[in-house]
């Protein structure tokens, strides 16, 4: 993805915004902006270094407002702190942006930042890929629903999948 400049990234985040029901406020516009220029996850402090005007209280309201529409999601990092990116992928598919956002995650054991891995479907069915798994298994979350079944019994349905691959990322490889 081109890195937008600012003002662009607060058109897209106030037309996301407007996507939803949720009122588009400032302070809604400013948080989804910086979440959508950011190269990965950022924690309420990470937010809170970006945006220095906005106090504590009205940037956890919107963080929580737009994760519950959907527009963001979270992610609990091992230091327990929570991270958040932006959940474009449901509107740019045309899903519903309430829907579960699901796709894998890179964990870096050095310095605690959290990429989000998408399309982890698609890329393992690449036609690279495909020689390793099973061509009658469609997608990941059918093969894994599929293990889920066969070890525990017919009945159990997954209603959210985590994927995380944790190691270190470039920046920290490099020292």
């Amino acid at each position: 993805m081109k890195k937008s400049t600012a003002p662009d990234l607060l058109a897209l985040a106030e037309s996301q915004l407007r996507t939803t029901s949720v009122r588009a406020t400032d302070a809604r516009i400013k948080v989804l902006a910086a979440l959508l220029g950011a190269r990965y996850a950022f924690s309420h402090q990470d937010i809170q270094d970006t945006l220095l005007e906005m106090d504590r209280v009205t940037l956890y309201r919107a963080l929580d407002s737009l994760t519950d529409a959907g527009l963001a999601h979270k992610i609990a990092g091992d230091d327990r702190v929570f991270r958040y990116n932006a959940g474009m992928e449901e509107i740019a598919h045309g899903k519903h942006p309430t829907q579960q956002h699901q796709h894998g995650h890179f964990k870096c054991t050095r310095c605690a930042k959290v990429f989000c891995i998408d399309n982890v479907d698609e890329q393992l069915l690449a036609p690279d890929a495909k020689q390793n798994i099973n061509p009658s298994a469609a997608t990941l979350r059918q093969q894994l629903q599929k293990v889920l079944q066969s070890t525990l019994g017919k009945g159990f349905q997954s209603h959210e999948i985590e994927l995380t691959i944790k190691g270190f990322c470039a920046d920290c490889a490099a020292h």
